[in-house]
């Protein structure tokens, strides 16, 4: 029977990957060369590094990560000792972009400013950063779009420069995390170009850690600073953690939609390597919500909007879970959060009942809910 090791963090494991061998749960940061000496297969979330060390005279021959970093997984050692790997890209891009437009409408409520008078330089226009562009023009912002390796490859011309990208109101990025290359991602944001953000600026990171030099951004005022992602996690800086309104540990993907989507697409890549057929009857055991959201006519339409998105998730919860003001306690709470993270569904998993305007309707669909006219 073939053995499979895999991260305990990734949902529904035992019952998606049962049938295909033998299953060991194991915390990511408890996966080790002993561990998966004989397993045949290692399913890992971001928390495991795969590289030489862990896999050197192992019988694994199938790598699967259920996130879409790269960062913790060495592929040339993987490609030269004929590894199959399978990284799940795109599975929590939905919900990234989802948590960008929850910390921003709730900053538009606290602040009193309206979205659709605000511009948004999006960096980095892959998969989360196509879906916030949705949102955000669904909401009638201006999108300011910056990807050069797009731009190179598909001669895009509406899409802008760096330069031109950080001059909005809101600068969010959504890069990987790259050293090398034409267009290294490594402190993209860094002291020749810090200057362009200013006082007035929302500045967003819920892409790596390391893509903005944090050691400058906690010199620079912003109006806002809302942090997912950090460098040394969970030993994240000091100072900009108290210098964020919104500061989470790293859940911006973790709508239970995603990490199942994660869980899946790798599960179906390992059952095509190994010529098995895949089965469904562990969707039975998934959650959906059942009760529709109902709009509030009386209230402003962003405030509605505000109130409806706050019912499916509210990024002040994740915040509190790990506020301290003694940075220790943050560190400790940190890991702990993401291990034991509260569920919660994706917008497309919500119908909501709307009295509103045809206009106002077509604005809550392009956030991925959907409307049930009343």
């Amino acid at each position: 029977m073939k053995k499979i090791v895999i991260d305990d963090a990734v949902p529904y494991a035992q019952e998606m990957f049962s049938h295909l061998g033998e299953i060991t749960l194991i915390p990511g940061r408890d996966i080790n060369a002993e561990t998966v000496k004989d397993a045949d297969a290692l399913i890992v979330r971001s928390r495991t590094q795969v590289n030489e060390s862990l896999l050197n005279g192992s019988t694994v021959s199938f790598v699967g990560s259920t996130v879409v970093g790269l960062d913790h997984i060495d592929q040339h050692y993987l490609a030269d000792q004929h590894i199959h790997f399978y990284s799940a890209q795109g599975c929590n891009a939905n919900s990234v972009s989802e948590y960008v437009i929850s910390c921003l409408l709730y900053l538009a409520e606290e602040k009193g400013f309206q979205l659709k008078d605000k511009s948004i330089g999006i960096i980095g226009v892959g998969n989360v950063g196509k879906l916030l562009e949705q949102k955000a023009r669904g909401l009638g912002m201006t999108v300011l779009l910056n990807d050069p390796p797009r731009q190179e490859r598909e001669g895009l011309p509406h899409f802008v420069n760096l330069q031109t990208a950080l001059s909005a109101d809101i600068v969010s990025f959504h890069t990987p995390l790259t050293t090398e290359g034409a267009h290294p991602s490594y402190q993209l944001l860094n002291s020749t170009n810090f200057h362009l953000v200013t006082p007035s600026t929302i500045l967003i990171n819920a892409a790596r850690g390391g893509i903005i030099d944090e050691t400058i951004w906690t010199q620079t005022p912003t109006l806002s600073n809302i942090i997912d992602c950090w460098e040394n996690e969970p030993n994240i800086n000091e100072s900009l953690y108290q210098a964020a309104d919104i500061a989470t540990p790293h859940i911006a993907g973790h709508a239970l939609e995603a990490k199942i989507k994660g869980s899946s697409m790798v599960y179906e890549v390992l059952c095509q390597h190994w010529n098995e057929t895949p089965q469904n009857h562990w969707q039975e055991k998934v959650p959906h919500p059942k009760t529709p959201l109902i709009t509030d006519l009386e209230k402003p339409f962003q405030t509605t909007l505000f109130n409806i998105v706050r019912q499916c998730y509210d990024p002040l919860t994740d915040d509190y879970a790990i506020r301290s003001t003694r940075i220790n306690e943050v560190y400790k709470k940190f890991e702990y959060y993401r291990r034991h993270y509260p569920t919660h569904h994706e917008w497309t998993q919500f119908d909501v009942k709307s009295g509103r305007l045809a206009a106002e309707n077509s604005c809550i669909k392009a956030l991925g809910f959907n409307v049930l006219d009343i």
